[in-house]
């Protein structure tokens, strides 16, 4: 065996060598891609958001699924379950009043459903908070707490009633 060895000790090396550049290939191409993300924004300047996720359209609400029929026992029941179920005919809903306020970056569909909810309806509404008004609204926000602060809402308010667009673009970019 050791003359086997000493013959072909060059042939083990490169099959040795040949093994390793295998496995490190394996195990380097399995590894994930490290991102490196550069900051272009300028210190003290509003974080730049992904718009078109702010602005996006709520996701569509599945109908409920039918009951399953009533036994036999229980006759007209399943209709009444049926007809509980159905969806009710859809009146024409009134327009909303008041502002756009998705106007506002950083408030999209789902945050100016919950401010109408609030009764937050114009950018007047939002151009007058105070700190204690700004506390109430922001504490009822859930998930989106401490938005109305970090992306300056009464700010940007002000400037969208004012009609000073390149005021409002100079400092939170294009409307």
């Amino acid at each position: 065996m050791v003359e086997l060895v000493q013959e072909n000790w060059i042939f083990l090396v490169v099959a040795l060598l040949v093994g390793l550049f295998v496995a490190w290939w394996v195990f380097a191409a399995s590894r994930r891609t490290k991102v490196e993300v550069s900051r272009t924004d300028e210190p003290g300047a509003p974080a730049q958001r992904n718009q078109a996720l702010i602005d996006a359209p709520p996701v569509a609400v599945r109908a409920s699924p039918m009951p399953p029929p009533a036994p036999e026992m229980l006759a007209g029941a399943g209709e009444a379950v049926a007809a509980a179920a159905a969806p009710a005919p859809s009146a024409e809903v009134p327009a909303e009043s008041g502002d756009d306020l998705t106007r506002i970056k950083g408030l999209g569909p789902k945050l100016v459903d919950q401010l109408r909810d609030l009764g937050v309806t114009t950018l007047a509404q939002i151009a007058a908070w105070d700190d204690a008004e700004i506390d109430r609204i922001d504490a009822q926000l859930g998930r989106f707490e401490g938005r109305i602060r970090r992306d300056a809402w009464p700010e940007q308010a002000k400037l969208l009633i004012a009609g000073d667009t390149a005021g409002y673009e100079a400092k939170f970019g294009r409307l």
